[in-house]
């Protein structure tokens, strides 16, 4: 079968020579005649993946439970946002919406809902799962569109989807990694000719071994920082929600996933979701470079936990027969389940703050 966005980008790299990652990456997922997310249906399991708040209620609703906390934390302004960057089918914000509205009527009727959105077919989906909100939601293209005010803001899966710059380790020392063709015409990692700042790596290039991948993702970076700029501007609370690893290190995470199976990255250019593993350790540095108050980065098991899910899980069960309690139990092991590539760990939870607030579960319950 041929695929047009792979003989777009052979095109590309004979007229102009090999592409970066970053190119690469864009490409695949926003190129507008045949970028992933313009012709793909990622979501749920007729897609390519299952996000976390299409397993279960109880995700949308911690969450809904962590922004009341927060909005409490901050003194209960009487109006405030609360606004989700890439909210997918619309699932998670109408979970919070739902706990918003229960826990904290008064926030549910102060507050607009502001959804960053640039898919035309997704904002239809997610005018449709958010019915009975009518009057309260708005859209927008981009994150600095929003209207000023107190921010209660949420991102699920948001900085995996924002390319990377890979660099491999040569002879001569790192090199971006660029995408070229090989013999047989067939799309092809290579080293280019662009060095990195030897102040960005983790340790001396020399304590690794050629072939060693270092990844920087200076649009994550400006992405964390216009969040910021925003918080500090106007005061709230972000919770960002991805999978990735806690301290900065070398390894390549470029990933992509089609039909629920891993996928060559450059195997199918448009028809597979491409990501990579977030570095949260500079997000953080980011939002402290930024003024900002880190209230904490934790798995996302331990965030859900601390939070309440257990209890909320058994509440929800209670009363239900057992296929149910079971489908219940399976939801909450697959969201907090612990051990090496279970949600509950490979996802991390980052959350930022203007003025500083102490926020459970990063900080002790009083007894």
């Amino acid at each position: 079968m041929t695929n047009p966005l792979a003989d777009k980008i052979k095109a590309l790299i004979r007229t102009n020579g090999p592409i970066s990652v970053t190119d690469y990456f864009s490409l695949c997922l926003a190129d507008p005649q045949y970028g992933y997310y313009h012709v793909r249906e990622p979501f749920g399991l007729a897609g390519d993946f299952t996000t976390a708040p299409e397993i279960s209620q109880l995700f949308g609703e911690m969450i809904g439970i962590f922004l009341v906390h927060a909005w409490q934390e901050h003194g209960s302004p009487t109006q405030a946002i609360i606004a989700e960057i890439g909210p997918g089918r619309g699932t998670m914000m109408s979970d919070v919406l739902r706990v918003v509205r229960r826990l904290a009527p008064d926030l549910y009727a102060a507050a607009d809902i502001h959804l960053v959105e640039t898919s035309e077919r997704l904002r239809k989906v997610q005018a449709e799962t958010l019915t009975g909100h009518e009057g309260k939601t708005h859209w927008h293209g981009s994150f600095d569109n929003l209207p000023p005010g107190f921010l209660l803001l949420a991102a699920n899966e948001l900085f995996d989807a924002i390319p990377i710059r890979q660099f491999v380790r040569t002879a001569q020392g790192f090199r971006e990694r660029m995408i070229g063709l090989d013999a047989e015409d067939e799309l092809t990692f290579a080293a280019g000719v662009a060095g990195i700042d030897p102040s960005l790596l983790p340790t001396p290039a020399q304590s690794v071994a050629e072939g060693t991948i270092f990844e920087a993702a200076p649009a994550r970076d400006a992405v964390m920082a216009a969040v910021c700029e925003r918080l500090r501007a106007n005061g709230g609370t972000a919770i960002l929600i991805d999978y990735g690893h806690l301290a900065t290190g070398y390894g390549d995470t470029l990933q992509a996933v089609r039909n629920h199976q891993y996928d060559p990255p450059l195997a199918n250019p448009g028809r597979a979701d491409l990501t990579s593993h977030v570095d949260f350790e500079q997000l953080a540095l980011r939002a402290k470079a930024e003024g900002l108050q880190v209230n904490g980065l934790a798995h996302q098991g331990d965030f859900l936990v601390g939070l309440g899910l257990l209890d909320r899980a058994a509440a929800l069960g209670r009363d239900k027969d057992l296929a149910t309690q079971e489908a219940i139990r399976d939801a909450v092991e697959r969201l907090a389940g612990a051990g090496a590539g279970r949600m509950g760990e490979l996802f991390k939870v980052l959350v930022v703050s203007s003025p500083e607030v102490a926020l459970v579960p990063f900080r002790k319950k009083a007894r």
